[in-house]
Order: C-alpha cells, then sequence, then structure tokens
C-alpha cells in the first residue's frame, strides 16, 4: 500500500477513535466505513476493526475507570450475556445487506431521539435494570456485535439511555468496558478462519491509541452531558449511514 494512503487512512481513524473513545465507544463502525471506502476485503476488515477497537476500547475503560464512573453492577450483567453470544457471532458469516439496512435504520432513529434528548437535563435518579433484561439484552447485543464486527456500544448506550438504566456519562464508562471485552470475544470467534490483519495495522494502531486517549480524556473528564449526548447521535448517524450504505 502506497505510504500516502496509509497516512490517509491513519488519519482517519484517529479522528474516528478521538470522537468514538469521547462517548466511551472504540470506533469499529468508523474503521469499517473507511475500509470499506478503500476497498478493503471483508476478511480484513471485521478483524481489523476490532483489534483497532480493542486499543481504543482499552484506554476508553482505564480514563472512566479513574475518572470513578464506572459500575461493575451495571456492567456484568449485560457482559454475562454479551461476551459468548459475541464469540459465536464473530465465528458466523456477516449479515445480509437487508439486516444491515434494518440495523441501520434503528441506529439513526436511536440518533434522532438521542440528538433531541441532549436538550434535556440527564437523568440523575437512574434505576437499576432488572437482571433478567440486562442479561436477554447482552446476548442480543453480544450476537449483533459478533455478526457486524463492532463491540456493542452503538446498541448498548441507547438502551440504557432509553430505559433509564444510566445517565450520559455513567452509560458511556459501561459502554467502553462492555465494548472492549465484545471485540476480545468476536475476534476470538474468528480465529478459526484465520483472520488477515494487514502490515499496517502496526501504524493505524498508533493512530487509533493517539486519538482514543484524546476523546477518552475529553469524555471522562471535561465535557458535559449535553455535549457528550450529541457526540453520541454523530456516533450512531455514522454507524446507520454506514450500515444502510454498505
Amino acid at each position: 500500500m502506497p505510504v500516502t494512503q496509509t497516512l490517509i487512512i491513519a488519519t482517519l481513524f484517529l479522528v474516528g477513535a478521538a470522537l468514538y473513545a469521547s462517548v466511551g465507544h472504540g470506533g469499529a463502525s468508523s474503521y469499517l466505513a473507511v475500509m470499506a471506502l478503500f476497498n478493503f476485503t471483508p476478511a480484513v476488515m471485521r478483524p481489523s476493526a476490532l483489534a483497532l477497537n480493542i486499543l481504543v476500547a482499552l484506554i476508553a475503560t482505564f480514563r472512566f475507570y479513574r475518572a470513578g464512573l464506572c459500575s461493575w453492577a451495571l456492567f456484568w450483567p449485560f457482559a454475562a450475556g454479551s461476551v459468548p453470544a459475541a464469540f459465536v457471532g464473530g465465528a458466523m458469516t456477516l449479515p445480509t445487506r437487508g439486516y444491515k439496512i434494518v440495523v441501520g435504520v434503528v441506529l439513526l432513529y436511536a440518533a434522532l431521539w438521542m440528538f433531541r434528548s441532549a436538550a434535556r437535563a440527564s437523568s440523575v435518579s437512574a434505576r437499576r435494570p432488572p437482571l433478567g433484561s440486562a442479561v436477554a439484552a447482552g446476548v442480543a447485543i453480544g450476537l449483533l456485535s459478533g455478526l457486524t464486527g463492532v463491540g456493542g456500544g452503538i446498541f448498548l448506550s441507547p438502551l440504557l439511555l432509553y430505559m433509564g438504566w444510566a445517565e450520559t456519562r455513567a452509560t458511556s464508562a459501561v459502554a467502553a468496558p462492555f465494548i472492549l471485552v465484545n471485540s476480545i470475544a468476536g475476534l476470538s470467534g474468528q480465529v478459526g478462519t484465520l483472520p488477515r490483519l494487514p502490515n499496517e495495522i502496526l501504524y493505524w494502531g498508533g493512530a487509533v491509541l493517539v486519538g482514543g486517549w484524546i476523546g477518552a480524556a475529553y469524555g471522562s473528564a471535561h465535557a458535559p452531558p449535553p455535549v457528550l449526548r450529541r457526540l453520541l447521535a454523530a456516533v450512531l448517524v455514522v454507524a446507520g449511514v454506514k450500515l444502510v450504505l454498505s
């Protein structure tokens, strides 16, 4: 691959990582979109996106944990259901175009709701989700995550906020470790298919580490909840458009 193209992709990855990490996400949807624009094959796209996702989600988890925002009680029921399902989804083929369109429309609707909700104060009296509902939601999200090659934050975050199970920054803090474990599980599920990582992954990994650190530092310490909701809406729009058009 030409050096210029490698640098352009690295720059786009850096920007995507910064935006996604600011809301506790790993950025897999943006990496997949960029690689699709440069005509990478699906065999390269999904494992590469998950590998980069792991790096950014690890940073985001660390930053939100250091900020005292992570909640193990909220995280573990969703993760318990999602991790094995993400492994299974990772071992399966990618979803059909019709499925991508449905998921993309759902994400665009969630983005609209999220942007509108930014004008309202975030909830300060979030209630604990029922255990069974959290585990069941985790299974569904994990399977979707493994199938699509993302970490699941684009599904978990709107669910937590819509159901009133967490306020905005707590949602971001839970999304980060959730994406981390799901990305690891999804990538592990692909081991049997011998996933291919391009040689340029080292440069791109460095780019997303820088972008992820900047975004997570901003989102965990400086961005007020309304800004986080608008950023999350932007994330969902990017993911939704990508899925509809891919």
